[in-house]
């Protein structure tokens, strides 16, 4: 399975997202959603979603927080003395869990929270901080599909102007088969290499831009 980046980075990765969150949230006094899309729109966050390490393990989130708002606002923010809770926010949980989403997914922050807010992340912090980091994962999976409406393979369809059945002659790929995967009933991350090359070069598309990312998660080590 493919991760965003070496696995060497991710704890402190999680560590600096959830530090960053509740820094801006408690300290900077920044709505989590409002800072979490300065992030999203960053250079800063591309190069974390890639794993550099000037980012990821270079900065702590503190550092981070203050990268993102004087890149976003094009100015120097002033300073700000961190307070140090003893206990973790469901703001700091919800940067940490998150990171590993972003990790296992290869999904772009802005592609996640496009489909869920951070303020619904935040509301997972019951019962899922108690919970193995997977069923946090099965979760947010189960949300991204409930408000992605449509799977890649129909995007990619429609896009072309294509029916089913229209998709189907082209591609000879069955069109009850076609309307599975677009239908979540089959995984298309699991169709054959050749069913895959088959409907790809009839959309004129990559086989990966047929793959849905955020699925299959419980085999996640």
């Amino acid at each position: 399975m493919m991760y965003a980046y070496d696995r060497e980075y991710l704890e402190k990765s999680r560590t600096a997202l959830g530090r960053m969150l509740d820094f801006a949230v408690y300290d900077l006094n920044y709505d989590a959603d409002e800072f979490f899309g300065l992030f999203t729109n960053s250079k800063t966050s591309k190069m974390f979603e890639k794993g550099d390490f000037t980012v990821t393990v270079g900065i702590s989130g503190v550092e981070l927080a203050y990268r993102v708002l004087e890149e976003s606002l094009s100015n120097t923010t002033r300073r700000t003395k961190p307070t140090y809770s003893a206990d973790r926010s469901a703001e700091y949980w919800a940067g940490w869990a998150l990171a590993y989403y972003q990790w296992v997914t290869t999904l772009s922050f802005a592609q996640i929270t496009k489909n869920i807010s951070i303020h619904d992340i935040i509301g997972l912090y019951k019962p899922y901080h108690e919970m193995d980091i997977r069923q946090f994962c099965d979760k947010l999976t189960e949300l991204y599909h409930s408000t992605k409406r449509n799977t890649n393979l129909k995007t990619m369809r429609l896009n072309a102007n294509l029916t089913q059945r229209e998709l189907a002659k082209l591609s000879g790929v069955p069109m009850r088969t076609i309307q599975q995967y677009e239908q979540r009933k089959k995984d298309i991350n699991k169709a054959q290499a050749d069913t895959l090359e088959k409907m790809a070069c009839a959309l004129s598309c990559a086989i990966t831009d047929l793959m849905e990312k955020e699925m299959g998660l419980r085999q996640t080590p």
